[in-house]
C-alpha cells in the first residue's frame, strides 16, 4: 500500500533497525522492535521486559530463532525474518491505519507506546480490542487529536515522533486491579494472595477508610512471574490432560494476554486466560466440582475446562466455541456471532500455528 507523506514520515522516525539495518547493542529505544520482542516472546525465546532496546537479551534470541527457522544468524530484522514471525512479524508501524481488530507487530508497537505513557497496561499481544481502543482514545484526547480510535495519518505521525526520543520508563508487569462494587481491601488482598498491610503500604491507603469505586490498585506480593516458555509448557499440558487441542488453547492465551501471568482486566479478568471471577466459580462449582488453586497452573486449568465445555456445547465448533469465550454463550446462541466477535475469532484462529 502506498503511504501518505505523514505515514511515511512517521514509519521512518521509528527508526532504521525494523527495516532491515542492523542497531549497536548500545542503542536507545525505538519502538518497532517492541514489535520485535512481542513476536519473539510468542515464539518463548524472548522473556525480557517488552521495553523496545536491542539489548543483548534481544539480539541473542533473535539469532536463535533464525537459526531455527534456517536463516542467517545475523541480528538483522529483515524481512525473510519478519516473515517467518507469521502473524506478529507484520506489518511495520506506520505501514497502515490502525483501527479495532487490526493484529499484527504494529499493533504491538502502538500498545507498547501507550504502556510507556501509562495509559495501557493490558497485554502486549499484537491485538487492537476493547482495551488498547480504550487507551488509544485516552491518548488522542489528550493529544487534542479527533478520539475516535483509529491510529491514520494525525495520530500515527503524532506517535511516530514522539517515539524517536526515549520516554520515561513505565514499568509494563506491575499487576493492577480496578475497585469494583462490594470490594474492600481484604477481599482484594485475598483474591490476590497478599496482605491487606502489603496493600495499603503499595498503596498509600488509610485501612480505616472504604475503597473508592474505580480506584485502580497496585497489587504487591502477587502471584510470581513466570517466563513465556514455562508458561507455553503449562497451557500444553494442561490441554493435554484434558484432551483439548494444545494448539487453539496457546493461541487463545496468546490473545487474551500474550502469555502474561499478572495481566489483570479492568473487569477484573485474571491471569494467562483472562477469566473472570464468575467463570472460575462457575468452573469450580459445575465443571471441576473442586476448587482450583489460585496459582498460574491453576488459573490455565480454569480456562482450559471452561474453553473445553463450550467447545462440547457446540459440538467441537472452534468459531462458535471462541466467540462464546468473547461475548458469551446465550449471545452466541440467541443472536449469532457479534461483528466485533469475528476479528478475535479469526486472530486466534490464525494463531493456531504460530504459538
Amino acid at each position: 500500500m502506498r503511504l501518505r507523506p505523514l505515514q511515511r514520515a512517521a514509519a521512518l522516525a521509528l527508526g532504521a533497525v525494523a527495516l532491515g539495518v542492523a542497531a549497536p547493542a548500545h542503542a536507545g529505544v525505538n519502538p518497532q522492535l517492541a514489535g520485535l520482542q512481542v513476536a519473539l516472546r510468542a515464539h518463548g525465546l524472548y522473556l525480557g521486559q517488552i521495553d523496545g532496546i536491542m539489548g543483548p537479551q534481544t539480539r541473542a534470541a533473535l539469532k536463535t530463532f533464525q537459526r531455527r527457522k534456517g536463516l542467517p544468524p545475523d541480528g538483522i530484522v529483515g524481512k525473510r525474518t519478519r516473515v517467518k514471525l507469521g502473524p506478529l512479524g507484520h506489518p511495520l508501524f506506520g505501514s497502515r491505519t490502525l483501527v479495532r481488530g487490526r493484529f499484527g507487530w504494529d499493533v504491538s508497537v502502538l500498545q507498547f507506546l501507550l504502556t510507556r505513557r501509562g495509559l495501557y497496561d493490558g497485554a502486549l499481544d499484537g491485538y487492537l480490542g476493547p482495551d488498547t481502543l480504550k487507551a488509544l482514545r485516552r491518548y488522542q484526547r489528550h493529544q487534542r487529536l479527533a478520539a475516535d480510535g483509529v491510529v491514520g495519518p494525525r495520530t500515527l505521525a503524532s506517535l511516530g515522533i514522539k517515539g524517536r526520543v526515549p520516554l520515561p520508563a513505565h514499568e509494563i508487569s506491575v499487576r493492577r486491579y480496578v475497585v469494583r462494587p462490594g470490594d474492600n481491601l481484604t477481599l482484594v488482598a485475598r483474591r490476590f494472595g497478599t496482605t491487606v498491610r502489603a496493600l495499603t503500604s503499595a498503596n498509600k491507603l488509610n485501612p480505616n477508610r472504604p475503597l473508592l469505586i474505580g480506584q485502580r490498585l497496585a497489587l504487591p506480593g502477587a502471584t510470581a512471574s513466570v517466563s513465556s516458555s514455562s508458561v507455553r509448557e503449562i497451557l500444553t499440558a494442561t490441554a493435554r490432560r484434558y484432551g483439548v487441542d494444545e494448539r487453539l488453547v496457546r493461541a487463545l492465551a496468546w490473545m487474551e494476554s500474550g502469555y502474561q501471568t499478572s495481566i489483570v482486566s479492568s473487569a477484573g479478568a485474571l491471569g494467562v486466560m483472562q477469566t473472570l471471577p464468575v467463570t472460575r466459580d462457575y468452573v469450580e462449582r459445575v465443571l471441576a466440582g473442586r476448587p482450583i488453586p489460585r496459582t498460574v497452573e491453576g488459573d490455565v486449568e480454569v480456562g482450559v475446562l471452561y474453553l473445553r465445555s463450550l467447545l462440547q456445547h457446540f459440538g467441537g465448533n472452534e468459531k462458535l466455541a471462541l466467540a462464546s469465550w468473547y461475548q458469551g454463550e446465550k449471545a452466541v446462541r440467541d443472536q449469532g456471532v457479534y461483528k466485533v466477535s469475528k476479528p478475535f475469532v479469526a486472530n486466534v484462529l490464525a494463531l493456531k500455528t504460530r504459538v
